[in-house]
């Protein structure tokens, strides 16, 4: 890899598209040194809205024209069929021409899904690609995957997950082997359904620091670095939490402003609010990695400001350093070679 690390950005895509990624990307050039960015998108409307941050094109920060833009509600297959010339697309495209080490979208999922996989293919040894992000807790995060790429997943794809999310974990985190759980309705053996228990028993036999079934509740005690689930639950897991955070800081609001005494009481408490805000900014873990791609794809979440686009491309540039994508393919090969050299049962 070049001592630059290069990344592509969709600067159409998202609820808010150039208006955040671009000063997304400022910021990003400002923190990070060693990575150069490319907006995609309309030519024009990228430099009249750098013009309007102050900037413009340099050694570090080009602009690379696609004329067309993927909607928020576009059909996948529709984008992937009608919209080549598309900001996503052409972004995707720079990772396979060995022009781009990674590339962000804050566009539509569906259709950067189909479009990554499409373009840049699947890794030997994965059958489906996995969504992953991450989760505070209370001594760090954890990883949590699938996220919704996958609603129905067989217990070999949910085994792939475990692998691709373990590595994930210890390439970016640089700790030991990660301890990782699958997410059941119980920790009990009898516990779950089939789909579980066959999947259980496929990572009990594997070389994984597997640690057994896990609740919801155990995502956030900071006892395991890597959860498994199918798209189905973890979506609706990943979305409890979002709705529930909003409604827990809407009503904590709502309580401080009843009466003198509790503005009062906000203002002593501010520090401790503050503090408490600062480490579960929702902002602080933007951008989800799709896992099984040949390549380093992250997504932005839609309707994300500038300081979480500029996480998610941190995000992109650490799994670019850590070449997450060839890793885990190095790893299922040593993994299907030390299964073929099991005996049969």
């Amino acid at each position: 890899m070049d001592a630059f690390i290069r990344i592509s950005l969709d600067a159409m895509g998202g609820d808010h598209g150039l208006s955040v990624v671009v000063p997304a990307a400022l910021e990003a050039l400002n923190k990070h040194d060693d990575i150069i960015l490319t907006l995609v998108g309309d030519e024009q409307q990228v430099l009249a809205q750098l013009a309007n941050c102050g900037a413009e094109p340099h050694e570090r920060l080009c602009v690379h024209h696609a004329s067309q833009q993927v909607e928020m509600g576009e059909p996948p297959a529709l984008a992937l069929r009608n919209k080549k010339d598309s900001s996503m697309r052409v972004a995707i495209n720079l990772i396979k021409e060995k022009k781009a080490d990674a590339m962000v979208s804050a566009g539509n999922t569906g259709a950067l899904m189909a479009t990554a996989r499409f373009v840049l293919k699947m890794l030997p040894g994965v059958d489906r690609p996995a969504i992953c992000t991450f989760m505070p807790t209370s001594t760090g995060h954890t990883h949590i995957l699938d996220l919704g790429a996958n609603v129905d997943c067989k217990a070999v794809h949910l085994y792939q997950f475990a692998v691709m999310g373990a590595i994930l974990a210890e390439s970016i985190d640089n700790k030991g082997a990660s301890k990782v759980g699958l997410l059941n309705v119980g920790q009990e053996a009898i516990k779950g359904n089939e789909q579980v228990k066959e999947t259980d028993t496929l990572l009990k036999a594997s070389s994984l620091n597997y640690i057994g079934y896990v609740e919801g509740d155990d995502i956030f005690h900071g006892d395991v670095d890597v959860v498994v689930c199918d798209g189905f639950v973890g979506n609706v897991t990943l979305k409890t939490v979002e709705g529930l955070a909003k409604m827990l800081m809407q009503e904590l609001k709502s309580e401080y402003k009843n009466s003198l005494f509790s503005k009062l009481a906000a203002l002593i408490s501010m520090p401790v609010l503050k503090s408490f805000a600062n480490r579960f900014d929702p902002r602080l873990y933007n951008g989800a990695s799709f896992l099984g791609i040949q390549g380093t794809v992250i997504k932005s979440h839609g309707g994300m400001d500038s300081f979480g686009y500029a996480n998610a491309i941190s995000i992109a540039r650490s799994e670019a350093i850590s070449n997450v994508p060839q890793t885990i393919r190095q790893e299922l090969e040593k993994l299907l070679k030390q299964q073929e050299k099991q005996p049969a049962k």
